[in-house]
């Protein structure tokens, strides 16, 4: 590529980023440190190097900012350039685009679900389904955390992100149902996890509009902070410290979008460090690239080993979900989850409505299985299109779901390299339903949503002549995974739960604290590296984790900038 044509697409890049935030001057925060990794120079140097500027990245480096210099890599792009993108009403569209500029990076684990990854500044709250929730009081002592800097951390992004939702007619209707059926207490509305049923936050506006963790930036100096886009890092600098006698890190190397490798470094002075946010896939998955991990699998993939460290990739988790899809004979709002049940029994239920499930969605997500076998290499055993799910066409049979996912989980796999491109997924395996406890979980929360489907409270939003075991039926036919279908789910909800499993997108694990990192984050048995993303978790705070991973940003932000200030007055 000649000098000239990478200079004119330099340009373009950086412009398309800057005429986007001025074309929505509204909606988008005016950021003068975001721009295109390929503006970035050859080498840069900085007091901290956060890797990934998702829902842990973004509030973290923020903090950071307020006492120190900090440069944040991003592989993905700005939400910010087309705020109708990630609008309620496209929440499903984006979820399926899977083109190679689009918001999210399909993958397929290796149990058969579809899932997800995040590519774009505020990581996963670009793409989920926006619900609010804290984690429990216990949750918070379990995990060694301040409980008063936790509740301030909470305010802080509590501030610019979470809302009350509006709680119409669906969404009200599965609230009253819950309460019916026993879901006891109501809490009304509230961020605090609390048995019973209750209303949490949303982090979408009263216009839909959404707002994520890239909004938790406009707390930064922007004297201080540089965040760069389609910047991917392809692996941690080491050099020995003879002092510690261990490997420390100190810089990174990053390719920008037209395939120029840069550098940057840690400066000399202070406690500088780099910090993996990549999240629970890619947090894991660069550590292995990095030399860090199970010595044997490194080796096997021409990875120098930094640090043999069996346990990178270990305890990765994702919450089972499973759902009912319910047709409405009367309109339905479009809502993502905004009440939860909180059962004693170990589920929490939630619901959604008004989103396109018709004959396009189908389709759609065949397209989406096939695209993602093809590139892991699977093969295709995605079923045939059945007739019941072309009838999905009707638009008499828009309503919504009602699901159920469960604590925890106690079920456990692993992440292992497919190849050493940053770019490409790993192989991960979540082993959903392998300890039978979350299995029956998963049946006692099947059992409370059948029951809130068939309460007098929910009656308006159901045909009468559609008994739940047809709409049980209905999801057999649906092509939800690839896992194998046994003629016995249709009347055992041991099998429909291990047979229809989806993902939340609430999967965490791989670098866990008290095993790969300790109980400040920093990586045992190197220097000057941490990780501080859900990957660190051993399960899944509250009812979903995004308020507690923001909240973990600022929280560690706080923590770090406070040392480094005490530490350069002695």
């Amino acid at each position: 590529m000649s000098w000239v044509y990478e200079q004119f697409i330099c340009a373009f890049l950086v412009g398309c980023t800057f005429l986007s935030v001025l074309s929505h001057p509204d909606k988008a925060p005016k950021y003068t440190f975001l721009r295109e990794a390929a503006s970035a120079p050859q080498i840069l140097t900085y007091d901290y190097i956060v890797i990934g500027g998702g829902t842990c990245g973004c509030p973290l480096a923020a903090t950071l900012s307020q006492g120190a210099t900090v440069l944040v890599l991003e592989r993905g792009g700005s939400p910010y350039t087309n705020p109708e993108q990630i609008n309620i009403n496209n929440f499903v569209n984006s979820l399926a685009d899977i083109s190679p500029s689009s918001f999210s990076q399909p993958f397929i684990s290796r149990d058969g679900v579809l899932n997800s990854r995040a590519r774009a500044l505020g990581g996963g709250s670009v793409l989920n389904a926006g619900f609010y929730s804290r984690a429990s009081s216990k949750y918070i002592v379990d995990s060694g955390w301040n409980e008063t800097l936790a509740k301030d951390s909470y305010q802080w992004v509590e501030k610019k992100v979470a809302f009350e939702p509006p709680m119409l007619q669906w969404q009200s209707a599965v609230k009253d149902g819950l309460l019916e059926v026993g879901v006891l207490p109501y809490n009304g509305f509230t961020f605090d996890h609390l048995y019973g049923t209750k209303v949490g936050g949303t982090i979408f506006d009263k216009e839909g509009n959404r707002h994520t963790a890239a909004d938790l930036l406009e707390y930064a100096d922007p004297k201080r902070i540089s965040v760069y886009l389609h910047a991917t890092v392809q692996k941690i600098l080491f050099k020995y410290n003879t002092e510690k006698r261990r490997q420390q890190a100190y810089g990174v190397i990053f390719k920008d979008a037209l395939g120029v490798m840069h550098r940057a470094y840690l400066s000399t002075k202070g406690k500088s460090e780099i910090i993996l946010s990549a999240g629970a896939i890619g947090s894991p998955q660069l550590l292995m690239l990095s030399g860090i991990g199970p010595a044997n699998h490194l080796q096997a993939h021409g990875i120098k080993v930094v640090l043999d460290q069996p346990l990178v990739g270990q305890g990765m988790a994702d919450n089972p979900l499973n759902v009912l899809l319910v047709p409405s004979p009367v309109p339905v709002e479009v809502s993502l989850v905004q009440t939860v049940g909180i059962t004693k029994f170990g589920s929490f239920i939630e619901a959604a409505s008004g989103l396109s499930l018709g004959h396009s969605w189908s389709e759609r997500l065949q397209g989406i299985f096939e695209f993602v076998s093809n590139q892991s290499g699977q093969p295709s055993m995605f079923p045939p299109v059945a007739d019941t799910i072309r009838s999905l066409a009707n638009p008499i049979l828009k309503g919504g779901v009602l699901l159920e996912k469960i604590i925890g989980p106690r079920s456990t796999g692993h992440l292992e390299l497919i190849n050493t491109n940053p770019n490409d997924n790993p192989s991960v395996t979540f082993n959903y339903f392998k300890d039978p406890e979350d299995l029956r979980k998963c049946v006692e929360g099947m059992r409370t949503i059948i029951d809130v489907i068939n309460s007098k409270a929910f009656s308006k939003f159901r045909y009468h002549n559609m008994p739940v075991q047809s709409l049980i039926d209905l999801m057999l036919h649906l092509p939800v995974n690839l896992r194998p279908k046994h003629a016995n789910a249709a009347f055992s909800l041991e099998q429909y739960c291990i047979d229809t499993v989806l993902t939340i997108w609430h999967y965490h694990g791989g670098c866990q604290s008290g095993k790969v990192v300790d109980h400040n984050y920093k990586v045992i048995g190197v220097e000057a590296l941490r990780v501080i993303d859900g990957s660190t978790f051993h399960r899944s705070p509250g009812t979903n984790p995004q308020a507690t991973v923001m909240m973990l940003g600022r929280y560690m932000g706080e923590k770090i900038i406070k040392k480094r200030f005490f530490h350069g007055r002695k």
